[in-house]
């Protein structure tokens, strides 16, 4: 009877921990043609309603490697969602700009279109449903 009750104790948490597994999936993101080694870059997670209007639902942060490095989004779950990263070289916390308008940091986003003008939801969007996803986004 021991036995038994050992048995089903371990069935029942692995099914407990398989679905705490399913709780979302994992986007991992490679940024390519890093510049420079200075400050951190920026990664967020976004939703239509958080693009280009403040922080992202989720933000990673990771010192700037020259080069090629990858950040990783755990648990997201299903949804449409679009990825905005920055080089932040000041270590600001924000978008520096020129005079002119334009960006002086390094960025790119899900979708990698680099038209003229702000970057919108619908040229970056992509979907989550229930399979890990991988992204090359190209500064």
């Amino acid at each position: 009877m021991k036995t038994l009750a050992v048995i089903l104790s371990v069935f029942l948490s692995s099914i407990v921990l398989k679905a705490q597994e399913a709780e979302g999936v994992t986007v991992k993101v490679t940024i390519e043609n890093v510049l420079s080694d200075e400050g951190h870059i920026l990664a967020s997670l976004h939703s239509s309603e958080t693009f280009m209007k403040g922080p992202g639902l989720v933000s990673l942060k990771e010192k700037s490697k020259a080069g090629e490095l990858s950040m990783t989004f755990e648990n997201v779950k299903p949804g449409t969602y679009a990825i905005m990263v920055m080089q932040d070289a000041n270590d600001n916390q924000r978008m520096d700009f020129q005079d002119n308008g334009m960006p002086k940091e390094s960025f790119g986003m899900s979708g990698n279109e680099m038209a003229m003008g702000p970057p919108n939801f619908e040229s970056a969007k992509f979907e989550v449903n229930g399979e890990d996803l991988e992204f090359r986004i190209r500064f």
